[in-house]
Order: structure tokens, then C-alpha cells, then sequence
């Protein structure tokens, strides 16, 4: 059961930030596993039951990211991330291409939200398409969106404008190349003790309509050949 952070954890990735090599790294390493990873992969497990119990026929998995960056990508960089995230979302041959509830913890902050880490561009096009068909469903999850404070759309948008959708309250989404719904915090007291997972619930938990939303994208048919 996750039962918080730690001040260790904190120091740990400002450590790993302004020391990132492997002699400092395998020093503390015990430190990473039972102040950082570990933890991490508790409050994964909850959200995963948490989640998976509210839609338990999308057969949910739960990831943890690996501290070990890909040696392939460095460009310059030490072989370490000073950051973790966790994610649920359902399996898929190319990850990025499904929507994924997250949180993820900096030495700066933490963040949480549902998203794409880089969409499809089929996967906006169906979206577009989808809401050519039938605005209203994606009009009112925008209004629910712009009424609460908990969240904000973060967009990567197209250079060139698309075209203007029929409402337009709908024109973020149809600009946006990748987008994800996000908040942002400091280093708040409820990272240290179990009031964070209450509160990653009940996020989650108003994100989900828009999880049923995204999620169904997939078996939309391709408008290029409509």
C-alpha cells in the first residue's frame, strides 16, 4: 500500500539531477528503490485497481518508467532521468498511439492527467471526423472541461490552421496535432501521505468519460477512405 513520499525521495532527484553518473547513482541506489521506485509502484497498483475496477473490460495494464535513459538518445545527457511517471491505459503494439491516464513526479513538481503522448495522426483525423458526425458529445465534455479548474488542455497544434468545426467551442481540440488534459502542482504535502491518491481518484474519476471517449477512436472508420 503507497503510504507517501519521503524527503529522501525529493533529495534523490536533485541529487540524481546535479550528479548523474553511475558511481553516484549505484551509491544510492537503495535509496531509489525504497524512497522513489518502490513507492511509485505502490501508488501505481492502486490506481491500476482503482481504475481497472471502474472499466473492467478495457483490460487495463500499469507501467513505471525505468530511471535508465535509452542509450541510444542521450544527446548528451547523463544515463539517468530525476523523474519517474506511472501510467495506465490499455496495450497496444505502438503505446503512444492509445490514451493514458498518468502521473509522473520531478524534483519541481508533479503533474497527472489523460492523454496522448504523441497521437496518431489517423488517431486526430477520426477525431475530427467523429466530430463533424456528432458534436454534441465532445461539446458537452468541453463545457464540463471549461467549468472546473482541476485540469487544463494542453494542445500541440498543427502549423496550418484546419478547417473551422461547426461549433466553435470544439475549434481547440480540432487544431491540436497531440493534446492532453493535465494539472500541474508544486511539491505539495499530500505527495508525503495518502492524501495524493484520494486525490489522483478523484481526478480520474472525472477524466474517465473523456478515457471512453478517446479510447473508442480506434474503431472509428478511417474518413480518408469515406
Amino acid at each position: 500500500m503507497f503510504t507517501g513520499f519521503t524527503d529522501e525521495t525529493v533529495d534523490f532527484m536533485w541529487g540524481i539531477r546535479f550528479n548523474n553518473e553511475r558511481t553516484w547513482f549505484e551509491a544510492h541506489k537503495q535509496t531509489y528503490l525504497t524512497q522513489f521506485y518502490h513507492p511509485m509502484c505502490a501508488l501505481a497498483d492502486e490506481l491500476y485497481d482503482f481504475l481497472a475496477d471502474q472499466r473492467p473490460d478495457l483490460e487495463l495494464i500499469r507501467k513505471v518508467t525505468r530511471i535508465y535513459r535509452d542509450a541510444r538518445r542521450l544527446h548528451g545527457r547523463g544515463p539517468y532521468k530525476d523523474h519517474l511517471w506511472l501510467c495506465v491505459e490499455q496495450p497496444a503494439e505502438q503505446w503512444t498511439a492509445r490514451p493514458t491516464f498518468w502521473f509522473e513526479l520531478t524534483p519541481d513538481g508533479w503533474s497527472y492527467g489523460l492523454g496522448y503522448y504523441m497521437a496518431k495522426p489517423l488517431t486526430m483525423a477520426k477525431l475530427r471526423a467523429r466530430m463533424d458526425r456528432d458534436p454534441k458529445p465532445m461539446e458537452r465534455l468541453t463545457r464540463d472541461l471549461e467549468r472546473q479548474t482541476e485540469f487544463s488542455l494542453e494542445a500541440e497544434n498543427y502549423k496550418r490552421p484546419r478547417s473551422a468545426p461547426s461549433r466553435p467551442v470544439l475549434a481547440p481540440w480540432y487544431q491540436a496535432k497531440s493534446f492532453a488534459i493535465t494539472h500541474q502542482d508544486k511539491l505539495t504535502d499530500e505527495l508525503f501521505c495518502r492524501d495524493i491518491v484520494e486525490h489522483l481518484k478523484q481526478g480520474f474519476s472525472f477524466l474517465l468519460p473523456y478515457y471512453d471517449y478517446f479510447v473508442t477512436l480506434d474503431g472509428d472508420p478511417d474518413p480518408r477512405e469515406l
